[in-house]
């Protein structure tokens, strides 16, 4: 089994990094694609925020085994308002170091992505929690209504979990 089917990943998968400045103390480290855990700054130790690109080929070990839930940026080079949304997306990663990662998958590089996810539209974005879709937001919006979005997909239950019990009020 190759990559993105529950397979290893290629080295080429493994060594992919993208330069992230520390918001704490502003040294540039570069964060994998992939890893256990969460990234941490070489110099200061904070959380990092965690945003990468993926693929058809690495979208599995890039984004569905990822530890932490998942905000995933379905864009296109062409796209005004994929362009205008980016920064907010980025801004969202680094308010929320550690808890989410951003990962950016360009449909026209991916298209079997495209399709798995009836992406018809975008910019559109999902949050992934254990692998699984857990929120689809299309179109752009402003940073606050994305905000309150992704606090939303990420008090829900994950999709495969039962939702809590209810509380019994005492009688």
């Amino acid at each position: 089994r190759g990559p993105g089917r529950g397979g290893g990943m290629t080295a080429d998968v493994a060594a992919r990094r993208t330069v992230v400045t520390c918001p704490h103390c502003g040294k540039r480290n570069r964060v994998p694609s992939v890893a256990d855990g969460v990234p941490r700054c070489g110099n200061c130790r904070h959380s990092l925020p965690w945003i990468a690109e993926a693929g058809d080929d690495d979208f599995a070990a890039v984004a569905e085994r990822a530890s932490i839930p998942v905000l995933v940026d379905f864009w296109a080079t062409w796209c005004g308002p994929c362009r205008m949304v980016s920064p907010a997306l980025e801004q969202l990663a680094t308010e929320r170091t550690g808890v989410i990662k951003l990962v950016k998958v360009d449909v026209d590089r991916a298209p079997a992505l495209g399709q798995r996810f009836q992406i018809q539209a975008v910019p559109t974005l999902l949050v992934l929690r254990g692998g699984e879709v857990a929120a689809r937001q299309a179109g752009a919006a402003p940073v606050a209504v994305l905000r309150r979005w992704l606090d939303d997909a990420l008090a829900e239950p994950k999709p495969s979990e039962p939702n809590p019990p209810a509380e019994k009020e005492p009688s």
